[in-house]
């Protein structure tokens, strides 16, 4: 497969700039994968996993929330969060997963048990992730 260039960028700094053969991204309506050449393209992202194929093999890694948006010239995915698989620290995600159920449980409005399964989710999200150690 052809490289083509990819830029990971976070609200806290760029999480990946370089070649990658292939990256499939979890979108708001399911997964998208992108090669070199594909027709320019514009996405909500969802909380999920990515995928990058650098050097013929995947590497995985958690997201939540953002955009990816693809040019000729290279392919840009903004997201709330990024994580690479391999450098997920578990106990911090079920101690998480573990505070989102018991707020859950807990919460006293809509806006509460909102926020409390969207960490849930990203909780979840990330130990999942961490299997692809």
């Amino acid at each position: 497969m052809t490289p083509f260039k990819l830029e990971i960028i976070t609200p806290e700094k760029k999480f990946f700039d370089g070649e990658t053969e292939q990256i499939i991204v979890r979108t708001t309506v399911g997964d998208v994968g992108i090669l070199n050449g594909h027709e320019p393209y514009c996405a909500a992202l969802g909380i999920g996993q990515m995928r990058i194929m650098i050097d013929g093999e995947f590497r995985h890694a958690a997201t939540s929330g953002g955009i990816i948006k693809v040019s000729r010239e290279k392919t840009v995915v903004l997201v709330d969060s990024c994580e690479w698989a391999d450098e997920i620290d578990v106990d911090r995600a079920e101690q998480a997963r573990d505070t989102a159920e018991e707020r859950i449980k807990s919460a006293q409005s809509d806006k509460q048990i909102k926020m409390a399964e969207y960490k849930l989710k990203r909780a979840l999200n990330r130990i999942n992730a961490a299997k692809f150690r």
